[in-house]
């Protein structure tokens, strides 16, 4: 697990995350078109305050991996 630093709305923060999920959140972002610090900005807005960022982080990871899985099958 590694602690990375991004940009939230203007605001630095801390994230600790296995590389495999950086890796994984890089790779929607760049298939999204956007930016990681603009992915994760988008996805702090949606969970509204609930739980932490890291959570939330591979909780995205994991519905675009399920998302991806089903649309091939």
């Amino acid at each position: 697990m590694r602690k990375r630093s991004v940009t939230v709305d203007g605001h630095r923060t801390s994230i600790s995350l296995e590389d495999a999920f950086w890796d994984e959140l890089l790779a929607i972002a760049r298939r999204r078109g956007q930016s990681l610090n603009a992915l994760v900005a988008e996805i702090d807005r949606g969970r509204g305050g609930a739980g932490n960022l890291s959570s939330a982080l591979r909780l995205c990871v994991l519905d675009d991996l399920r998302k991806r899985t089903i649309s091939r099958a």
